[in-house]
């Protein structure tokens, strides 16, 4: 179907050509020289006016022409629209006739078109028709072959499965009989390394036992050497340590018995000074009778003499009731007989360790001295006696010493080698009651 003819633009109307104008030329005035005479100036302005009045008319044409030109240019665009105006409503015309035309050859096209459409649709109905029915033709074949293909494949399978079923079976088998292999490989091995092992325990045995047997004569030797030492070095350090003893003992006795009898004497000199002088005062008071005189520190003084001397009397009379005992001393911490130190620290380990303070803490509130005390224990750990050799000065701390001492025995026995030496050892500490019961 032909498209509509657009209608045709008109053209352009070409410019007029502009018309040149020309300044109009300026006269050049020159500066008037110095008049010589009125009438020469005169003549010059008037020929002035008349250039000017002839430039004016001049312009004045040029204007005229340019208007002329202007309005005939306008006259000629006018005329050229209304042809164009014309053209475009001829071109209009014939537009819509054609547009006429074209819609009655697409009337006809689209009858002719929905004719064919239909045949074609009958054409197509009856061909699909054709093609429905080997479709389904197609789609029985299909499923018929489907089937046949799912049955061999479900043949396939199943033989697929007997053969894995006896591969399995088969590796189960052969899986089992090298377990079975190996288990009895593995029990052979276990039997051999058994054997080997109780060979290597045996051989081991008998030269452990070799080793043993050779150590213990070593050490039977070494310790038979070692004792014949000990017992050579025990017997010259306790001649030593015996005669040391014997020398302290003699130095403290006789420096016990000097200051014993200084200390008697000197209270012998301040009793006798006493008595004379109280002699002397009742002298001058005759009407009064005599009586003895004892100041308290002269009554604390013989109190502690008596005491001294009961002690010594007491100490001298167990050393002579003891006969043929085997005793040993350790005044201090520090001794050359090892055994009798190691004894004497677990019988202080003992007591402070199982004795609280607060059993005794009212008791040692009490102003007292650190008390110096002896105790004499037997090799089988009981308290043969117990000794201040400097009282705390207050009986009851004294007394409760006695009874942690005998609470707390018996201490053990002697060990062997300090049995072999000693019957009864003395045990000298000082006791001190701070934050707990030491032994020093």
């Amino acid at each position: 179907m032909s498209q509509p003819t657009p209608p045709v633009a008109p053209a352009p109307s070409a410019p007029a050509p502009a018309l040149a104008v020309q300044p109009a030329p300026v006269a050049r005035v020159q500066p008037a020289p110095t008049l010589q005479n009125d009438d020469a100036a005169g003549a010059r302005i008037i020929a002035l006016d008349d250039e000017k009045r002839d430039t004016a008319i001049a312009e004045e044409r040029v204007r005229q022409q340019v208007v002329q030109r202007e309005t005939a240019r306008a006259a000629a665009a006018a005329a050229e629209q209304q042809r164009l105006a014309e053209l475009t409503a001829q071109a209009q015309a014939q537009a819509q006739a054609q547009a006429q035309a074209q819609a009655q050859a697409q009337a006809q096209a689209q009858a002719r078109e929905q004719g064919a459409r239909e045949a074609l649709a009958s054409a197509e109905a009856a061909q699909r028709d054709a093609e429905r029915a080997d479709a389904q033709r197609l789609e029985e074949a299909n499923r018929t072959a489907a089937a046949q293909r799912e049955a061999a494949r479900a043949e396939i399978a199943r033989q697929e499965q007997a053969k894995r079923e006896v591969a399995r079976q088969e590796q189960a088998r052969l899986e089992a009989a090298r377990a079975e292999a190996t288990r009895q490989e593995q029990a052979r091995l276990a039997q051999q390394e058994a054997s080997r092992q109780d060979a290597i325990r045996q051989e081991a045995a008998r030269q452990e036992a070799s080793r043993q047997d050779a150590i213990r004569q070593q050490a039977a030797r070494q310790e038979a050497s070692r004792q014949d030492a000990i017992r050579q070095e025990a017997a010259r350090q306790e001649a030593s340590r015996q005669d040391a003893i014997r020398q302290e003992a003699a130095r403290q006795e006789a420096s016990r018995q000097d200051a014993i009898r200084q200390e008697a004497a000197r209270q012998e000199a301040f009793r006798q000074d006493a008595i004379r002088q109280e002699s002397a005062r009742l002298a001058q008071l005759p009407q009064v009778p005599p009586a003895p005189v004892q100041t308290p520190q002269e009554a604390q003084r013989e109190e502690r003499l008596r005491a001294i001397g009961r002690q010594l009397n007491q100490e001298a009379a167990q050393r002579d009731a003891a006969g043929g005992q085997r005793r040993g001393w350790l005044l201090g911490r520090a001794d050359a007989n090892a055994d009798l130190v190691a004894y004497a620290e677990a019988m202080g380990r003992k007591i402070e360790l199982n004795m609280s303070l607060d059993a005794v803490r009212d008791v040692v509130k009490q102003p007292h001295r650190q008390p110096l005390v002896t105790v004499a224990v037997r090799s089988d750990g009981s308290v043969e006696r117990v000794t201040f050799v400097t009282s705390s000065g207050v009986p009851a701390v004294d007394e409760a010493i006695r009874q942690i001492i005998a609470s707390h025995a018996p201490y053990g026995p002697f060990p062997p080698a300090l049995a072999r030496q000693y019957d009864v050892v003395e045990i000298r500490r000082t006791w001190l009651f701070d934050v707990a019961v030491r032994l020093q």
